[in-house]
């Protein structure tokens, strides 16, 4: 059996052997997600994962035992581009990591058996998203793509809503490698208070609102210091932050090693995860960190989050792009003690209730397996049982 892995961002070969030299994690599970692709090798004929956006093109056979392949795309790309390179190696299994239409239509027209296991929402508002999940609807019902795996739930209901049938989606999660640890937190009463943010630097997640609202509360007198965790368009948010007179205020850090963004989480005051409507969010590991940190957390009332957390009672929830709202709740967090000890209490058992049973490699084990019992343990844990 030849299966084939396409995953749209990360370099799978960079990944595996700056792990077997440094053991250096990027984000949460990255160990785990490798060595669950690996752990099919014995099963198979062969196992290749092709990587869309990677530095250089290449094509080889890495230290354990998985083909990996560079597509060598460094920006956006015509998604069509991957359809010979996977038709050219012939897979009787395909797994999508990634939406990609051409691919899944490929995949019917081939009759190759194919599962995506993603972290996407699809949008509805719009009439060029209404076209879009039309054909998605379509696509995903079809008996060829046996099995929607998304990540949690809110995504899992995107998907029912835009029409997929709700006994192929499976709600699936990362394995609880970090659980809530400590007692609750209060509020230090040190300054400047620490407001983090962990993610990629774009506009539609969100970190421009917040460097107004930081400029917000530094002309009210107010001392916030905003650290930023990850890579993108760092330069030019910093060029913001300069315009707004707050690069006193603002540390852009840049992309750290997963247990120093931990501890980093650990330490701040408040966790920010301002992420607009317009992003195509899962539901992030960025949140289940944070809730197993205790930092209190200010999330947007992204469609995605607003079903797994409540305000003012395990977040503070703000609308998304609006700087007030975003600055009322910082300001409301870091003058209330109460409420941010109840934030931070109620932490733990938010993260409890967002677990799923369905894991990322016991999935694909399951339907390489294909016996009787995974064929039900599947419709067991389908999004039509929950």
């Amino acid at each position: 059996m030849r299966v084939v892995i396409v995953e749209y961002a990360g370099d799978f070969r960079v990944t595996v052997r700056r792990l077997l030299t440094t053991g250096q994690e990027n984000y949460y599970a990255q160990r785990y997600s490798i060595e669950a692709v690996a752990s099919l090798v014995p099963l198979c004929a062969s196992v290749i994962v092709v990587n869309c956006l990677t530095e250089t093109a290449y094509d080889e056979v890495l230290e354990n035992g998985v083909r990996a392949i560079g597509a060598g795309y460094t920006g956006p790309f015509d998604e069509k581009e991957l359809v010979p390179i996977v038709a050219a190696l012939q897979p009787d299994r395909l797994i999508l990591r990634t939406p990609n239409l051409p691919l899944l239509k490929w995949a019917i027209a081939k009759r190759v058996r194919c599962i995506a296991i993603m972290a996407d929402s699809f949008q509805q508002s719009g009439l060029r998203n209404k076209i879009r999940n039309l054909r998605w609807s379509w696509i995903f019902n079809h008996r060829t793509i046996e099995w929607i795996f998304n990540h949690g739930l809110s995504s899992c209901r995107s998907l029912k809503a835009i029409g997929v049938r709700p006994g192929k989606i499976v709600p699936w999660d990362w394995p609880a490698l970090i659980t809530p640890s400590g007692n609750a937190k209060t509020l230090s009463s040190e300054r400047p208070h620490t407001l983090l943010y962990v993610g990629i630097v774009i506009s539609a997640k969100g970190i421009g609102d917040v460097l107004q609202a930081i400029a917000k509360l530094k002309q009210e007198g107010l001392l916030v210091r905003l650290r930023v965790i990850g890579g993108g368009e760092v330069a030019a948010f910093s060029e913001m932050a300069t315009a707004l007179s707050i690069q006193d205020r603002v540390e852009f850090v840049g992309k750290l090693a997963h247990e120093k963004v931990l501890e980093e989480m650990k330490a701040a005051d408040l966790m920010v995860v301002p992420s607009r409507h317009e992003y195509g969010e899962g539901f992030p590991m960025t949140i289940y960190e944070t809730l197993c940190s205790r930092t209190p957390l200010i999330a947007s009332d992204h469609p995605m989050f607003r079903s797994n957390l409540t305000h003012m009672e395990d977040s503070w929830i703000f609308p998304a792009g609006d700087v007030e709202a975003l600055a009322d709740g910082i300001r409301k967090l870091l003058s209330d003690r109460e409420l941010y000890a109840l934030l931070s209490r109620n932490s733990a058992e938010t993260w409890k209730r967002l677990q799923l049973p369905v894991k990322f490699a016991e999935a694909m084990h399951r339907w390489i397996a294909d016996g009787p019992q995974d064929r039900e343990w599947f419709s067991e844990n389908t999004l039509a049982r929950l």
